[in-house]
């Protein structure tokens, strides 16, 4: 298991999602980014790509590939049960390929999540000492 947490996400668009989302530290980001997979970024408005669209070339394990990287236009929320954190200002990064919301790097410390125990899906909000349980995955095919 890895670490999944509920999100919240909202587009500058006005359209709304809940989802899990899989936090990804490997995911190594400038700026707090969400990679929303295609189907996911249609459900909020966001594809086709709007004109202020950047196609980039992004390093995976699998080498390298193309993303729609769309600045500003997501706030996110962590649904965590008994609380709500968010929003954050953050970048959508639209894959063609991946069928899984990914959590960069700096959304996850503008979030305040901290990873506990990677393989039992353990976390905890930075400003607190309660440990979490991991969500479900959600797929968007």
């Amino acid at each position: 298991m890895v670490v999944r947490i509920r999100l919240r996400i909202v587009s500058r668009v006005g359209k709304e999602v809940t989802t899990s989302a899989l936090v990804n530290s490997g995911f190594e980001a400038e700026t707090p980014q969400l990679l929303l997979p295609r189907s996911l970024a249609y459900e909020l408005g966001l594809w086709p790509p709007p004109l202020d669209a950047v196609l980039v070339e992004v390093g995976t394990a699998g080498g390298p590939v193309r993303n729609y990287l769309i600045p500003k236009a997501l706030d996110v929320y962590v649904l965590a049960g008994d609380r709500v954190v968010g929003p954050v200002k953050c970048d959508a990064m639209v894959s063609l390929l991946e069928y899984e919301v990914l959590i960069s790097d700096a959304l996850a410390k503008e979030l305040g999540i901290v990873i506990l125990a990677p393989k039992t899906g353990l976390w905890r909000f930075r400003d607190e000492d309660r440990v979490r349980a991991s969500e479900a995955p959600q797929y968007w095919f």
